[in-house]
């Protein structure tokens, strides 16, 4: 699947995109985790997310990446997604992010059961990226997102939805 707003579905990651991993982490009320961007001052609230290693597995990279943004890694594996999802950045945050080095972000997205709970869950982290948190619906996620992943997010809760039932 290809859009005009730069986003596309493939098997492997796509080149000259930062090839990162996405979580769909699922609460133990069935709504997914997401985080307010702690470097902007508009919503912007994301599900967690970060690079891939080289020689990383997505499912490691996912653990590595909860415990950095939200302080803990109590999570298992419910599902990994068999596509990649590339999006574009937009121009003004493309030229500045990376050095300019990518053209937007290739990700690999993971579905994981949270099995920590509320308390675990500390956002004063060496690698903070969020300044608040909270579990929401899957169905409002993408119009919590910002524009630009709104396409990723949409396939993103199709791919999961069975998971919350």
């Amino acid at each position: 699947m290809t859009s005009d707003s730069g986003y596309e579905e493939t098997p492997e990651p796509k080149v000259g995109y930062r090839p990162c991993v996405g979580i769909f982490l699922i609460g133990p009320t069935r709504e997914v985790f997401v985080g307010q961007r702690r470097d902007t001052r508009e919503a912007a609230w994301q599900m967690p997310q970060g690079g891939i290693d080289p020689g990383e597995a997505p499912v490691d990279a996912a653990l590595r990446e909860l415990k950095e943004e939200i302080g803990t890694d109590r999570a298992e594996l419910l599902r990994q997604s068999a596509i990649w999802r590339s999006y574009d950045l937009p121009a003004e945050i493309a030229g500045r992010m990376w050095s300019g080095r990518y053209r937007g972000q290739t990700q690999k997205w993971v579905a994981l059961r949270f099995l920590g709970t509320d308390a675990d869950i500390v956002l004063d982290t060496p690698h903070a990226e969020f300044s608040a948190w909270r579990w929401v619906a899957a169905d409002r996620l993408p119009e919590l997102a910002v524009s630009f992943k709104r396409c990723v997010y949409l396939s993103v809760v199709d791919e999961f939805r069975h998971l919350l039932v």
